[in-house]
């Protein structure tokens, strides 16, 4: 980590505010009843001795103890997440529910849960709707999408089992969103992925481009997922490439700016649109900075993201230090600052750096001419942004004048229709 770091105005005005942050906790670990194969969690448990623990109670009262009152916020979410966090079981969940009250001091807490969704049944199902819980529901898209990397343990499809369960929580009236990794098998079938999500009732995609470096172990039946720097690592094959990518996110923003603004919601085109009105993007990925969503380990360790759980970015452990102080870390904040300071200049000088901010560091692995690391997405995600431009103004160009972004609509219509 580079300790000479540019601090500008705007770090400084940040890190001066009252404490405000997120965590994604991972109370079973790396645990989980599926075998995706493009999981880059799944080969954390290597990182434990090869264990599958889970979080204690003790553990559990304490973390939800500390991450409440760290922040100043009147919001605190709590970000459940895995592994399968359902593997706890639903006893789990009541405690927490009961212990966050007992530790609320009059903040509103909100709960999320992502979930491969193959446990979801009237018991779950009944208890996030009582609780307010937004269910992530991991599901990639059309069966043969889904299923052609998300199997179990037993190399058995998962697609049917998670659409009774989102059948379920749409009966029930549980408000869920859908988290799709955009595989190599999606690539050239965006308006299809977009369609199917429409017709089962999702609302609130989100996308995440499958980018990871893989070694072939002895001891492991498939490929580990490790970090680009490690000896011997070669890309995944389910990785989509950077063109695929942004193909993928135009052909989905096609359908979407001519029928759907206002409708349905994608994190990407919200993002780029807030990113536009020159207000916080709400996906990290995009902020100029980061560091603000720290994760936390079902053993009390803390690091400072969910893609960076490795031993050098290892921030603390709650039972050792509080969470308070963690955040306040130097080493927290330098890893943060680094997102923008380690980008080549060609990056900062780019027209569009504005709205990618280099995207997500774990994905800066290709070189420039002159060897600094690059996003490996760049020409798909300067393809996406060349193309949305015009649409992305419009709609900045209604909010100025106090109107819904939806009325870009027709308009869109229109240009879709005189570009042929």
């Amino acid at each position: 980590m580079n300790n000479s770091l540019t601090v500008t105005l705007a770090d400084a005005v940040k890190e001066s505010r009252p404490v405000a942050f997120s965590t994604m906790v991972k109370p079973a670990g790396s645990a989980c009843n599926l075998d995706c194969s493009y999981c880059y969690y799944l080969d954390k448990a290597i990182q434990y001795g090869g264990k599958e623990a889970v979080m204690s109670d003790d553990l559990l009262r304490e973390y939800i103890r500390q991450y409440i009152t760290a922040n100043a916020a009147p919001e605190v979410t709590f970000c459940w997440h895995g592994g399968e966090p359902l593997l706890l079981g639903l006893d789990f969940y009541k405690k927490a529910i009961a212990w966050q009250r007992e530790y609320s001091y009059g903040k509103k807490i909100v709960n999320t849960i992502q979930t491969n969704a193959t446990l979801i049944d009237d018991r779950w199902a009944e208890f996030f709707r009582m609780n307010n819980f937004l269910v992530g529901v991991s599901l990639d898209g059309p069966e043969d999408i889904h299923d052609g990397f998300r199997r179990d343990k037993m190399g058995r499809p998962t697609w049917e089992r998670v659409m009774i369960s989102v059948d379920l929580l749409r009966r029930l009236g549980v408000e869920f969103n859908t988290l799709s990794v955009v595989s190599s098998l999606c690539e050239g079938r965006g308006k299809e992925i977009y369609s199917f999500f429409k017709s089962i009732g999702s609302h609130y995609m989100q996308f995440l481009p499958a980018v990871e470096h893989v070694v072939d172990r002895p001891d492991f039946k498939r490929p580990v997922i490790v970090s680009p720097e490690t000896e011997g690592a070669r890309l995944a094959p389910w990785c989509v490439s950077a063109e695929g990518y942004g193909k993928f996110l135009n052909d989905i923003f096609d359908e979407w700016v001519v029928s759907d603004v206002g409708e349905y919601y994608v994190q990407m085109f919200d993002a780029t649109l807030a990113q536009y009105c020159h207000v916080q993007p709400g996906v990290c990925s995009m902020c100029e900075t980061c560091g603000d969503c720290l994760v936390v380990e079902h053993n009390g360790d803390v690091y400072n993201c969910d893609h960076f759980v490795y031993p050098d970015y290892l921030l603390g452990n709650i039972l050792e230090r509080p969470l308070a102080e963690i955040y306040q870390d130097p080493k927290r904040f330098r890893f943060g600052v680094a997102k923008r300071e380690s980008l080549p200049p060609e990056c900062k000088k780019c027209r569009f750096y504005f709205a990618c901010r280099g995207e997500c560091p774990k994905h800066r692995f290709d070189r420039t001419p002159t060897g600094e690391a690059r996003n490996s997405l760049c020409l798909g995600l300067k393809a996406y942004f060349r193309h949305t431009q015009p649409y992305f103004e419009k709609m900045r160009d209604l909010l100025l004048l106090k109107k819904a972004p939806a009325k870009v609509m027709p308009w869109a219509r229109k240009q879709m229709s005189d570009n042929g």
